[in-house]
């Protein structure tokens, strides 16, 4: 934790454990709290004005998103990013999504084509701003609007699921990576649909998203501390 004394306020509206669980799951996903980084339930309750009962039950849901390791008597931590679940998630992803923007190429729905226009227009804009937050969270609403014109937001929701740690190493290296490219290749998607050539919008979305595999030894070798590379066997 980062020993702040600010509290938070959660909404009273809503369940508080819910809450608790969404804020600390974002903060391990932005890399706001680093893999390895020790996590108190003391202190979490105080910076959010709860009892520890909520925190206790959010930690809980954390480790079995594989977000934390509670390990008895010693503390709680960030776990490290399972490069087993990248390479899976990815794999799924792959294949999930070229088959979404094959479907809408043969057929684009429409009012998608200005949809996805004015997503890009956003991104560019905010690939001008150093904090790389609001351009992933474009991005990921770029794949969303794919998926939702499909009628396929379930799956995009499962996908989002499976996406976890992947999206932590996306993350980590927000602020290298070239925001020019990703738009570059988001304008080629969008091109393909317009131009109803479903083979080239498959073929665009899967090197797409193929990036992260270029991208993911040197990402490893520069923070190896981040990563574990093992494979677990489910909890029973």
């Amino acid at each position: 934790m980062h020993g702040s004394a600010q509290t938070i306020e959660l909404s009273p509206d809503a369940a508080v454990g819910p809450q608790v669980h969404r804020l600390l799951r974002d903060r391990i996903v932005r890399g706001e709290l680093m893999p390895g980084a020790r996590i108190s339930e003391t202190e979490v309750a105080a910076e959010f004005c709860v009892s520890r009962q909520p925190v206790r039950e959010a930690f809980i849901k954390l480790a079995e998103e594989s977000l934390l390791e509670i390990r008895p008597q010693r503390g709680t931590f960030v776990r490290r990013i399972s490069m087993p679940a990248v390479l899976s998630a990815q794999f799924v992803r792959e294949a999930v999504e070229a088959d979404i923007v094959q479907a809408l190429a043969a057929a684009p729905p429409e009012g998608l084509l200005a949809r996805l226009e004015a997503l890009l227009e956003r991104q560019k804009a905010a690939a001008a701003n150093p904090d790389p937050t609001d351009f992933v969270a474009l991005d990921e609403a770029f794949h969303r609007q794919l998926a939702e014109a499909l009628g396929q937001a379930a799956a995009a929701d499962i996908l989002e699921g499976l996406k976890i740690q992947m999206n932590r190493v996306r993350h980590l290296t927000a602020r290298q990576f070239s925001r020019q490219k990703v738009i570059a290749q988001h304008g080629a998607i969008i091109a393909a649909i317009g131009a109803q050539d479903a083979v080239q919008a498959s073929a665009l979305m899967r090197e797409h998203l193929r990036e992260i595999l270029n991208d993911l030894p040197a990402i490893v070798a520069a923070m190896p501390e981040c990563f574990d590379q093992t494979t677990r066997k489910p909890s029973a």
